[in-house]
């Protein structure tokens, strides 16, 4: 009984109940009340049932005959929604019955429970227990609530249901009421029918005739297309012979001109042949010649590499004896061709001054003889003796540069001097040379006269100072002046304008009345804006007989602020003279003025009417009435009503009906609200426009009403949408059909698309209105036009039309299908009625654009007389609708709007109909399509993005089904609906649960059965070694202490088998080998983790224990800040006091530019003066301002947590077993992940002394010395604190003299700490201060006497370049001992290492490593067991402040480019002060390329690569391939992006070898074709001399064709000839790519 009692809860039955009022409202509503006819019409429907013959002779009967059809129906409707109102009520009482029985049953429930609960509480009472007691209580409370909330319940029902009892009855009433009015609306209807059925017969008779017309019609036009089509016979025929004639001349003149083609093309093949044979006969005269170069170039080669075989030998012979003495050779070498190649330079740069000089001089005799001839023939006379030519000016200079040996500027008085004389020959042509090397001519400044003068003598003078006004002038009194200077103003200019004024009398004429007239009399300033200037000018006439004068008054006093008149009196005017007056006026208010401006004449004053008025609104309709006149029913007309504004305001209109209101929609779902528009200040009205127009409102906008129409339209009227859909009431939704009244206006005038909107100033608005028909009679309808501005009346205007009826419609024009996707099959009904009374037949078209995609069945169907048809209507949407449908689809909206057609035998006009459907597709993406997790180990797992992405206008469900163990997808388990259009992120996690390789499919489903697949890819790593526990959490660490975790790396991995266990493996490779695994683990920088070890070997069974360090430190970002703030308040303090009223000023500038700053949208410049000055502010951690600040920092430390995952890295092998520095291949799939949690807080013990240092540095010590320094602590925590130390070093420097035990809260102690070095050393120990909280540390740091070294060599890599093999360079280097002690050194090559011999053997090769990976710097060695690279000397010992020289020579035995070593430097036997990189590269041939992508490793093979004779090398020559890439970066900016780069680098190698080529030739064939690709290649072919390299520069633009899809990959042949012929292919791979 309770669970049936609680089904609904007690407030949703209290609201679904309604009040007495409300039903009475219901019933009394507009839609529930039946209009009765008035008496004379139901007597005149009474005498209309007694006779009915009488009914053709009636002419008010067709009239009345369709209302009295829509009362009918009208009322049949109010009585089905009577009888459905009623069965609610029924339903609604029966639920009200069910819910008091069960309300009862729960009170007596309870009542029970009381009872129960009464007697448990007795029984507790006596037992004495309490706390039973205490419950019982509170239970019996609980019920007696419950019991009170039945009781209202029960009464909130017994009313409801009385409620609901009453309106029953009053809808019983009602029903009893119509039920007369319902039969004699049958009378009536019987009788209508009747005179329907009359005229039926009638129009079935003037059919007959018709179609009878129609068939004679029928046969006359066959007659004519008979005629018609033997006449088009002829004409054809005639054509066709016509065209016969034309084609025989048209071929004859086409052979001709054939024929002169082809005797042209003959002459020009002989042309070519011509051309082709000198071309080969000029093409063997220059391999002749070349031939010929070529036995002289080999002579000449031969005698340069003699005479250099003598230069080397008379050097060798010179060094050996340089060596014999003692000396430098080296040093004495490169100064010899230091001062050989200043030479060759001197002689070329004198070579080429001599050309220059003979290329000027011959310049200045060419232009002399031109200057000469010039002169001879003009005519015109020379210039004046005091002016030179620029000739003239050019020797003068010359000679001045030649005088003064130096790069002089052109005097200013120039010109002003005495005529030069030309200097001699050798001083021009030392100035000449002098110049030429000094500068450019382009840097001399030339000046000439100039003939410009001031027009006032003096004004260009530098000491000019223009005339100012003394302040005397300028301090004058105000314009107003005070109340007595106007008092004496107006009584003096009373006195003046009696005096002036006088009568005028001329030929005994008295002149009487307006001395001067005004053109225009009105001066009006229309439709101003406020703050903008207008100027408007008037003439004044002089109307009087004789002269008179005009002066100006002014204009009235509430003018002048707003009014300005420019008048200048022209002095006496004759009559009929007139004279411009300029107003000017500027408002500043927006408010209608008025007034004049006066004016005195020698007759009388006058003045001119002034009017200024603001914008306002003017409207008009250009008509009142729009007849359309005669329509067919389903026929469309249209005319245009034009609303003008000839106002300069505009304002917000809408069209209405006159019986409407002026509310409006907001939206569909939320109720109507109307708006009222009654403001009478204007300031408010435009704020409330403004804030209308920036609102955007989907529906209709609520333009201003009056309050006389809202009044007028009490009662709701509604619309007729179309038939059968209900009428919406405004300001409610009513979801059941509502009652049409009978007086209610027709929808078959309507207004178009602009009916309502914003006019604006002096401008019209165009508002069609719409005549379409439906049904047959008079149509009559009102409209009025309201608008936003309240002194706008509103506009009415009528429209009238007449519809004629057709015999066949359709009820439903507009066929919806909503929402519809693509492949799926949607069918509607179509139904067609007939008022005819005989059989017509139909023929249903679709339009041919959508004909495969829409079908109507059957195609053809005959309609009974006064019947109905239906047609089924079959939708199928492919995807090509798009495309075919054209004009009816919209591809933005995915509309469709197919028209259909009925066509209707005999009748003209067809029927049609439209079928709306909104086509969407139902596609789902998945972005990407393909998912690679990549490797991811068992102990972890892979997360990624995907987007799922709705391309529907409908929601879909959607969910992943058949999801393998491994996978998961978030959230909701990846089940969900994706709302239209709607993007949504998915993870997909992957955690492998073996090592394997994963491929598999994920299946997301839609709600239609579709799927969606999306491919994933991972590869599961079990890794050799793993983790005790992958997440550490660490304890709350004070600042600048640390947090210990430990863990252990653990080997497992005991047996090749995988049965017994999972085998470590990476996918399905081979299993990891049982053995010594090393890793490593790689914290993130600047993190305050340490791990310890880093890297570590873990045997088979076995574990390494990792220690993980926690020390938390504060940014050094932060603690800049904190320092420059400091600094700051310092200089700050530190700067005098200003004075008081220094301190105002600047009081007052600051705020006036606080103020400024305030008003601009600019935000201020603070934070980058910030950033500038911690850029400029250089703080060492170890200076007392950085140490200061961040002890102030620690103390307000607040806390801090941050989280960090450290990767660990595990590879194969022993870390002992590797070969010298040869690193272990570390696999990144095995690849292990700990995540830290790491807790900051504030410490407790802070150190006073130093501003908070932490760091305490003894300086420099001698050995043997002490420092002392003594350290202050205090306790910043709540607590005493027991204080211990940690164990310093016995046998290091650092003593700790004076420990203490405790430290009570808020007390500082001093520490007293010693230094004592003992030897030459940098010593740093770090003293611990712990307690039960934490641990402070102090770093300790002394310095002894350092021995250091410095090295010539910058970078540390020597490279000693290309070398023929077989051959040696030397290269040297210095060191010097920049410390007071001398310096045992020792030379050591890693090649001739024997540590790295032996790791070597046991280390994987270097081709088989990463690229990034490969840390061997020991490279290719001879083939003979004989160093590549030899240093001397090889040990010894520098003195303090002294140099050695070391000379290092590179011998190679074989063509190698990857000749390296290492050499190290070390001290005194065990320190290592410099590491030298060692690179070189060997050819066997004298020329070389570099530059390209690399294709090969950097190790040699072992395979002996075999040789061939010089016979067979041309045989066995193979194209060398070079990759070079180009990446051409596209910006997204609209500039052009620079072309995409590359350089290859061609060299010959200087040798002593006796060689015939002297001189390495180049050539890059194919460049044409490369250029039409985009290459461009300078210099595609050249010469490079020995021990130089030429540059090959490559650059690449993408061409309009190219594809961003495909890169581009050409390739040309390079070719070298030195002493052998080399040919390289290289290969571009040009391609496009995205910029940043």
């Amino acid at each position: 009984m309770e669970e049936d009692a609680n089904r609904f809860p007690k407030k949703e039955l209290l609201d679904n109940v309604p009040t007495v009022e409300d039903e009475r409202d219901e019933l009394e509503a507009p839609e529930f009340q039946v209009e009765f006819l008035p008496p004379a019409a139901e007597k005149g429907a009474d005498s209309g049932g007694r006779r009915p013959g009488n009914a053709d002779a009636d002419p008010s009967g067709k009239k009345t005959a369709a209302p009295a059809r829509f009362q009918a129906c009208g009322l049949r409707r109010t009585l089905g929604r009577l009888e459905t109102l009623q069965e609610e009520k029924e339903l609604l009482v029966q639920k009200t019955r069910g819910e008091l029985r069960a309300c009862r049953q729960r009170m007596e429930l309870i009542a029970k429970q009381q009872a129960s609960v009464a007697a448990e509480v007795a029984a507790g009472r006596e037992a004495n227990n309490t706390a039973s007691v205490g419950r019982l209580q509170a239970v019996s409370r609980r019920l007696c609530t419950e019991l009170d909330d039945e009781r209202a319940l029960q009464s909130q029902l017994r009313a409801a249901l009385l409620k609901s009892e009453s309106a029953m009855w009053h809808i019983a009433i009602q029903k009893g009421q119509l039920e007369d009015v319902r039969s004699s609306a049958q009378e009536e209807e019987a009788a209508a029918r009747k005179g329907l059925r009359v005229h039926a017969a009638e129009q079935l008779h003037r059919e007959e005739e018709a179609l009878k017309k129609a068939e004679r019609n029928r046969l006359l036009r066959v007659r004519k297309a008979m005629h018609l089509q033997k006449e088009h016979r002829l004409r054809h025929q005639k054509l066709v012979e016509d065209a016969k004639k034309n084609h025989k001349i048209a071929v004859k003149f086409l052979k001709a001109s054939l024929g002169r083609i082809r005797e042209q093309e003959r002459e020009k093949e002989m042309g070519s042949q011509e051309h082709m044979k000198r071309r080969m006969d000029a093409v063997l005269a220059l391999k002749n010649s070349i031939s010929a170069n070529r036995e002289t170039l080999r002579k000449f080669q031969a005698w340069g590499q003699a005479k250099a075989e003598l230069a080397e030998q008379k050097a060798r012979a010179q060094k050996e004896m340089i060596l014999a003495q003692g000396g430098d050779a080296f040093r004495h070498l490169f100064h010899q061709r230091q001062r050989q190649e200043l030479e060759a330079q001197n002689r070329a740069f004198e070579e080429q001054q001599k050309l220059r000089k003979q290329e000027i001089i011959g310049r200045i005799l060419k232009e002399e003889a031109a200057e000469e001839t010039r002169r001879k023939r003009q005519s015109s006379p020379t210039r004046a003796t005091g002016r030179l030519t620029l000739r003239d000016e050019t020797w003068g200079y010359i000679a001045d540069v030649c005088e003064d040996r130096g790069t002089v500027a052109l005097p200013r008085n120039l010109l002003d001097s005495g005529a030069v004389s030309p200097p001699r020959a050798s001083q021009l042509l030392e100035a000449i040379s002098y110049e030429c090397v000094q500068g450019d001519s382009g840097n001399i400044t030339w000046e000439h006269d100039t003939l410009a003068e001031p027009e006032i003598p003096g004004l260009w003078k530098e000491d000019y100072k223009p005339n100012q006004v003394p302040k005397e002038e300028v301090d004058r009194k105000p314009v107003g002046g005070t109340k007595m200077d106007k008092d004496i103003l107006a009584r003096t200019m009373e006195q003046l304008r009696s005096r002036v004024t006088h009568r005028q009398v001329a030929s005994g004429h008295e002149f009487k009345g307006r001395p001067f007239n005004s053109k225009p009399k009105l001066i009006h300033f229309k439709d101003f804006d406020v703050g903008k200037v207008y100027k408007k000018k008037i003439t004044l006439i002089n109307a009087t007989y004789t002269i008179n004068h005009c002066k100006l008054v002014g204009v009235e006093e509430h003018l002048r602020d707003f009014v300005h008149v420019d008048f200048d009196p022209p002095g006496p005017m004759s009559a009929g003279m007139s004279c411009e007056v300029l107003v000017t006026f500027k408002p500043m208010i927006n408010k209608d003025l008025e007034g004049s401006v006066s004016f005195l004449a020698q007759t009388g004053g006058f003045s001119v009417p002034l009017k200024c008025s603001t914008k306002k609104c003017m409207l008009s309709l250009d008509k009142e009435l729009i007849d359309f006149g005669s329509y067919v029913v389903g026929e469309t007309a249209s005319r245009v009503v034009t609303l003008t504004n000839i106002g300069g305001l505009g304002t917000k209109f809408k069209f209405l009906r006159a019986s409407e209101s002026c509310e409006m929609d907001i939206s569909q779902s939320v109720a109507k609200t109307s708006s009222l528009f009654t403001y009478e200040d204007k300031g408010i009205y435009d704020k409330i426009t403004t804030s209308f127009s920036g609102q955007k409102i989907e529906g209709n906008e609520s333009p201003p009403i009056d309050m006389t129409s809202q009044k007028e339209s009490g009662k709701l009227d509604g619309k007729k949408q179309e038939e059968g859909r209900p009428a919406e009431s405004e300001g409610v939704t009513m979801s059941t059909v509502m009652t049409v009244p009978p007086n209610e206006e027709q929808t078959e005038i309507s207004l178009g698309e602009v009916a309502e909107g914003e006019i604006g100033p002096f401008g019209s608005i165009k508002v069609p209105v719409i005549f379409t028909p439906v049904i047959p009679g008079a149509v009559y309808t009102k409209f009025k036009v309201v608008f936003k501005n309240q002194q706008c009346p509103t506009l009415y205007f009528r429209v009238t039309g007449v519809a004629i009826d057709v015999p066949v419609w359709v009820p439903k024009p507009s066929v919806d299908l909503k929402i519809c996707t693509y492949d799926r099959l949607y069918q509607d009904s179509i139904l067609v009625h007939t008022r005819s009374k005989a059989a017509l037949r139909l023929k249903f078209e679709v339009c041919k654009e959508l004909r495969g995609h829409m079908e109507l069945l059957p195609e053809t169907g005959y309609i009974q007389a006064q019947s109905s048809y239906t047609v089924q209507l079959k939708f199928l949407p492919r995807h090509s609708l798009p495309e075919d449908a054209g004009k009816y689809f919209d591809k933005e909206s995915r509309v469709l709007e197919a028209p259909m057609t009925i066509r209707v035998a005999d009748q003209i006009k067809p029927v049609g109909f439209t079928v709306h459907a909104v086509v969407t597709t139902s596609d789902l993406e998945l972005s990407p399509s393909a998912v690679d997790f990549g490797h991811c180990t068992v102990y972890e797992a892979v997360r990624t993005q995907v987007s799922l992405c709705n391309l529907s206008l409908l929601p879909q469900g959607f969910g992943f089904v058949g999801l393998p163990k491994f996978v998961d997808v978030q959230p909701s388990d990846g089940f969900g609906t994706i709302l239209p259009l709607e993007t949504l992120q998915l993870d997909v996690i992957f955690q492998p649960t073996k090592a394997k390789e994963y491929n598999f499919e994920l299946v997301c489903k839609s709600e239609i059965n579709r799927c969606f697949k999306l491919s994933c890819r991972a590869v599961g790593v079990r890794p050799p070694l793993g983790l005790s526990h992958y997440q550490v959490k660490f304890a709350a660490t004070s600042l600048y202490h640390t947090s210990v975790a430990t863990l252990y790396v653990i080997n497992s991995h005991l047996s090749m088998s995988s049965l017994t266990h999972s085998a470590p493996r990476v996918g399905s490779e081979d299993i990891s080998p049982v053995g010594p695994t090393t890793f490593e683990f790689l914290p993130p920088p600047d993190s305050p983790i340490t791990i310890s070890p880093l890297v570590g070997t873990v045997l088979p069974g076995k574990r390494c224990l990792v220690q993980v360090a926690f020390r938390p430190v504060l940014p050094t970002k932060l603690i800049l800040q904190e320092a420059l703030q400091t600094l700051t308040k310092e200089a700050e303090v530190k700067s005098p006091c200003r004075d008081t009223v220094t301190q105002k000023k600047d009081l007052r500038r600051q705020s006036f530019s606080t103020l400024r700053l305030q008003g601009r949208d600019h935000p201020p410049r603070a934070s980058t003066t910030q950033a500038a000055k911690l850029q400029k502010l250089d703080l060492k951690p170890s200076s007392d301002e950085y140490q200061a600040a961040q002890a102030t920092l620690a103390r307000s430390f607040q806390g801090r947590f941050d989280k960090f995952v450290v990767p660990c890295v595990v590879a194969s092998g022993d870390t002992e077993d590797r070969k010298g520095t040869e690193p272990l291949s570390f696999s990144p799939h095995n690849t292990l992940y700990l995540e830290l949690w790491c807790p900051a807080v504030a410490p407790s013990l802070v150190v006073t002394s130093d501003r908070g240092k932490t760091i305490f540095n003894f300086g420099d010590i001698a050995v043997g010395h002490c420092g002392i320094k003594k350290v202050s602590i205090q306790n910043i925590s709540p607590e005493d604190l027991t204080v211990e130390f940690s164990v310093l070093n016995p046998s290091g420097p650092f003593i700790l003299l004076t420990p203490i035990s405790k430290l009570p809260a808020g007390e500082t102690q001093v520490l007293t700490l010693s230094f004592s070095p003992r030897e030459s050393i940098l010593a740093r120990e770090t003293l611990d201060i712990i307690t039960k909280r934490d641990t402070l540390s102090l770093t300790l740091m002394g310095t002894g006497v350092a021995s250091t070294i410095t090295c010539s060599i910058e970078g540390d890599v020597l490279d000693m370049g290309y070398v023929i093999a077989g051959e040696s360079v030397s290269s040297s280097f210095k060191l010097q001992n920049s410390s007071a002690l001398p310096i045992r050194f020792s030379m050591q090559l890693d090649s001739l290492s024997s540590s790295r011999r032996g790791k070597s053997q046991q280390r994987l090769p270097q081709f088989l490593a990463f690229p990034a990976q490969r840390t061997e710097v020991v490279g290719t060695q001879n083939h003979s067991g004989q160093s590549v690279f030899s240093v001397i000397p090889v040990e010894g010992v520098i003195d303090p402040g002294k140099t050695q020289d070391f000379t290092v020579t590179f011998s190679p035995d074989h063509e190698s480019r990857y000749f390296s070593d290492r050499l190290q430097v070390v001290l005194f036997g065990k320190k290592l002060s410099h590491q030298i990189l060692l690179k070189g590269a060997a050819r066997e041939h004298m020329m070389f390329v570099e530059g390209g992508d690399p294709l090969d490793v950097p190790v040699e093979s072992l395979t002996v690569i075999p040789t061939y004779d010089p016979e067979h090398r041309e045989e066995a020559e193979e194209l060398k391939p070079i990759l070079v890439t180009l990446d051409y970066v596209q910006l997204d900016t609209d500039m052009p992006a620079p072309p995409a780069t590359r350089e290859l680098q061609v060299g010959c190698i200087r040798t002593t070898q006796l060689s015939p080529k002297k001189t390495v030739e180049f050539s890059l064939d194919g460049a044409a074709s490369l250029q039409h690709k985009g290459f461009t290649i300078e210099p595609s072919r050249g010469f490079v001399e020995r021990g130089q390299t030429k540059t090959i520069s490559i650059s690449w633009l993408p061409p309009a064709d190219f594809d961003l899809d495909h890169p581009l990959v050409v390739s040309a042949l390079l070719q070298l000839k030195g002493d052998v012929k080399e040919t390289y292919k290289v290969f571009f791979v040009a391609q496009v790519v995205s910029g940043p």
